[in-house]
């Protein structure tokens, strides 16, 4: 069996070990309660947004990307919001306890706990989708 093979498999067929050492991004997806979507949003901004633009000075995180579909979409197939977010490899995306810098960013961690807990409360689906880069051409 050639070595890039046995490479891949042992790690899942997901994803070649070279690939571990370039950018890897992350999709999250979030389904909201109708109704909740400009609350969620507000919230996310308030509380998470911040984390991880702190997590991009310290260069963590490449980027974070948030988009919205224009349009709506069959009930069991629909999100309100993807996050996009790319990390400079996979080492990196697995890094991050940040409790520290939560602590640092939100003195007040009660209200910052409570407000997080009803971000969540208004969630009914969140699913994360880590994503290859695949060649188009072997």
């Amino acid at each position: 069996m050639p070595a890039q093979f046995q490479s891949d498999c042992l790690n899942g067929g997901n994803m070649p070990s070279a690939a571990h050492q370039k950018p890897y991004a992350v999709e999250y997806y979030y389904k909201l309660k109708w109704g909740c979507q400009d609350e969620f949003l507000k919230l996310f901004r308030k509380n998470h947004l911040p984390l991880l633009k702190k997590q991009i000075e310290a260069g963590r995180i490449v980027s974070v990307d948030m988009v919205a579909p224009r349009f709506h979409m069959p009930e069991e197939a629909r999100w309100d919001y993807r996050v996009t977010i790319v990390y400079p490899d996979v080492a990196r995306s697995m890094q991050g306890d940040s409790a520290e810098l939560k602590k640092q960013l939100y003195p007040d961690q009660d209200t910052f706990k409570r407000e997080e807990q009803r971000r969540f409360e208004i969630v009914l689906a969140h699913w994360d989708l880590p994503l290859s880069t695949l060649e188009p051409e072997a």
